[in-house]
């Protein structure tokens, strides 16, 4: 399983937010220095969030972004603010590996099948936020249907991947629920990256052991409270 620090962007800053708000970020200073750090401490590859996209800037942070994903060259997955074949297309052609389209995604499924089509399933990851069973969408702010069905809708369209956030756990650092994310696994063959309240090396442990073919972390991990390689021994042990 593989590890995947979250570096999310607001405003030009590394922030980490709380289930999703703006008015609770906690900066933490310049991305890039944050991007070289998990790097140097041994991370699989970067989970990066343009939050000023998923806001509605879609272009601010852009050249930041492309600036440090060209400079580690390491894998790369980002999201925040994909609102088109072109804004993916623009990402992808620029040095990310593997983009995640979550709200457009549910708003027009189809983007998928033309992206996996064009690029090629694996640089293609369908975002899946739920809360209590149904996909959030604008923000997490509206639902539109079963998690399960979604993710199963995505992968017939082509997508590669699949990124579950547990929208009811997220940035709250108080563990991970393992039932949905084992609910998920069992309807598709695709790989799950997990995102959403992994707070130690035992939620690493326990999403390995579910199938997880990877887990973002992201609160806990700037907080403190879990530690890099702790984490990264939790995901590859049994290896």
């Amino acid at each position: 399983m593989e590890i995947y620090p979250a570096v999310d962007i607001l405003d030009g800053r590394c922030v980490q937010l709380v289930q999703g708000r703006p008015e609770a970020a906690t900066v933490y200073g310049d991305p890039a220095a944050w991007a070289h750090r998990w790097l140097d401490e041994g991370a699989d590859g970067l989970h990066v969030v343009n939050l000023d996209g998923a806001f509605g800037r879609a272009r601010k942070n852009a050249d930041l972004i492309r600036a440090f994903t060209r400079e580690t060259e390491t894998f790369t997955e980002l999201g925040g603010g994909i609102r088109s074949v072109e804004d993916a297309a623009g990402w992808l052609d620029a040095g990310v590996d593997r983009v995640i389209v979550s709200t457009q995604a549910v708003r027009e499924p189809e983007m998928i099948r033309t992206l996996a089509e064009e690029f090629g399933g694996e640089r293609v990851m369908a975002g899946i936020d739920a809360r209590a069973g149904e996909v959030m969408i604008e923000g997490w702010e509206r639902p539109a249907g079963s998690y399960l069905s979604w993710a199963e809708r995505f992968e017939s369209l082509g997508a590669g991947s699949l990124l579950y956030t547990n929208v009811d756990v997220e940035g709250l650092q108080q563990g991970i629920a393992i039932e949905p994310v084992t609910e998920l696994l069992a309807r598709v063959k695709v790989p799950v990256v997990v995102s959403g309240g992994i707070s130690s090396p035992g939620d690493v442990a326990a999403l390995r052991d579910a199938g997880a073919a990877g887990a973002v972390l992201g609160s806990a991990l700037y907080a403190g409270k879990v530690r890099l390689p702790e984490a990264m021994e939790a995901a590859h042990a049994n290896e």
